[in-house]
């Protein structure tokens, strides 16, 4: 059966740290051939690791299907610190503004696995914000990406105009999360409440 989504499961939180890891080895640096460091030949894993919480989609408690990592704003995050220049004002930050970063999508999935799984996600996203007390989040996204997230359902805008960086466009954004954010991801299509498993695992100063 599907756990509901604020439920805490009994779950390997480090395997699911590290089926995590791998895969946005996969995708960040095998497929996308971003430039990022790499642990042990197998793992994407950068300085905002570590201190962060994630969001971690799994089949059966073990395969990697999706995932997100949020970082505080009111902490070293990327926005703030290596793309404030995206802003056309103040970056926004704050206690209750997480930033939205290494959203993954594993390789291996057909088509429609992969939509659904990102529909889990965003809907994870906006159920864990509701009940955590996240107001918001922000991020730093191509274009095309950035076209497709607003068009999710959620009240998301630009912070700026986009710009170009190491021969990737990129524009920061900001989704507001509300009463009404639900029932918006209802309204486009994209609200899938989630069938499988969520880890919420954390590293760093308030993790395990």
């Amino acid at each position: 059966m599907p756990e509901e989504i604020g439920e805490r499961i009994e779950i390997d939180e480090d395997g699911a740290l590290r089926a995590m890891f791998r895969a946005r080895k996969e995708i960040f640096i095998d497929l996308l051939k971003w430039d990022l460091p790499i642990l042990a030949n197998e793992f994407e894993v950068d300085q905002f690791d570590r201190q962060a919480e994630y969001l971690i989609l799994l089949e059966q408690g073990v395969r990697h299907r999706a995932s997100t990592r949020l970082l505080r704003t009111d902490q070293p995050h990327l926005l703030g610190d290596l793309y404030p220049h995206l802003c056309a004002g103040p970056v926004p930050v704050g206690p209750t503004i997480r930033e939205i970063t290494r959203f993954c999508l594993d390789r291996h999935q057909r088509a429609p696995e992969r939509r659904s799984a990102r529909n889990q996600l965003v809907t994870a996203l906006a159920e864990h914000a509701l009940a955590t007390g996240i107001t918001s989040y922000t991020g730093v996204a191509e274009q095309e990406w950035f076209e497709q997230i607003r068009r999710f359902g959620w009240d998301c805008k630009a912070l700026g105009q986009p710009l170009d960086h190491e021969g990737r466009r990129l524009i920061a954004l900001h989704i507001r999360i509300d009463d009404e954010t639900i029932s918006g991801l209802q309204a486009g299509g994209t609200y899938e409440a989630p069938r499988l498993m969520l880890a919420a695992p954390r590293i760093g100063g308030n993790g395990r």
